[in-house]
């Protein structure tokens, strides 16, 4: 025979019952969230020439992911530089890449394949535009270049991108006005000691291993470029993306004479796509945050990665991942 609950009985068991079950979704949760697999496999990361800074970021990067992301093998890519970095990241060649935020909005303007599909991590450190001519040149601005060899970076790179538009606010014509040498930073320090150029522009951290090591064994100077912030900026919406700037005395001391530099710096981005794995992207740049110290006591240029200006990535929006990131830092 069966008795029925009082229905105060009755009450106090579905109380608990529903308890119970409380109880259990809490507990599934974060057993669910503590067994969410932590990123591995192998992962690419697109940086540029070997003598450049990207490619000394990306290595000291690889060295603190080894620590933070124990099952993720970064392994590093060499490019031309930036457009070509985003080329290889939309072929899915890569998974992550650095490139300059002008070069990100040519290649978004022009409509190459995959732009749309273009996230950001991260705004990382400014590159700052360096015209090297030997010390005796009697080169002393941009328009002083006509009918010299120009060292202009190689095809693909952002360096050229800049360049273009550097001697169009000159008043020079690329192909016509100067002879344009489209090699990298890891060719032209050796053609300029060989008189095979007659002076090469480069956009890059601040020191480029290359040019300081070029210094050091041969007498060079550095260009001011500060008289063409102007007219950079005349040529519309596409140049929005520079900046004045002024390379410090200290940056190249055997090339500045003691002096500072006026120039044109434009920002880095650690840049990636709407494919990639939100975990994954949002582990890397906490490492990219995190790393700023040790990595900048290498790569000075590093010391100006922060988390207060890492979310200014115009012309791209976050990758979710990276938004994840942002927004669990906020007190």
């Amino acid at each position: 025979m069966v008795t029925a609950l009082p229905r105060t009985g009755r009450r106090a068991v579905q109380s608990a019952i529903a308890a119970l079950v409380v109880l259990g979704l809490g507990l599934w949760w974060l057993l669910s969230m503590g067994t969410t697999p932590a990123p591995r496999g192998q992962v690419t990361l697109t940086t540029g020439v070997p003598t450049g800074v990207y490619a000394r970021y990306g290595e000291l990067l690889k060295q603190d992911l080894a620590h933070d992301l124990p099952e993720v093998d970064l392994r590093l890519a060499r490019s031309e530089g930036s457009i070509d970095n985003l080329r290889q990241l939309v072929a899915g060649r890569a998974d992550f890449a650095i490139a300059t935020a002008d070069a990100v909005a040519e290649y978004k303007v022009r409509g190459e394949p995959g732009a749309d599909r273009l996230r950001a991590c991260a705004r990382l450190y400014d590159d700052y535009m360096q015209l090297v001519v030997p010390k005796g040149s009697a080169v002393r601005s941009t328009k002083d270049l006509r009918r010299l060899r120009v060292g202009v970076g190689a095809d693909g790179s952002g360096v050229q991108l800049i360049t273009r538009r550097l001697l169009e606010a000159a008043g020079l014509d690329f192909n016509e006005d100067i002879e344009p040498v489209r090699v990298g930073i890891d060719r032209m320090p050796k053609l300029l000691e060989q008189d095979k150029l007659d002076a090469f522009f480069w956009s890059g951290g601040l020191p480029t291993t290359a040019v300081q090591r070029l210094a050091q064994r041969f007498p060079v100077r550095l260009v001011q470029l500060g008289d063409l912030s102007e007219a950079l900026h005349r040529q519309g919406e596409r140049t929005r993306y520079y900046r004045a700037a002024v390379m410090p005395a200290d940056a190249y001391p055997m090339a500045q004479g003691g002096q500072a530099v006026k120039t044109i710096a434009v920002a880095n981005l650690l840049v990636t796509t709407d494919r990639e794995d939100a975990a994954l992207t949002e582990g890397i740049t906490r490492t990219v945050i995190d790393s700023r110290d040790w990595i900048g006591r290498q790569v000075h240029a590093a010391q100006k990665v922060d988390l207060r200006t890492a979310v200014f990535t115009d012309p791209l929006e976050l990758h979710t991942g990276a938004r994840r990131y942002y927004v669990s830092q906020k007190p």
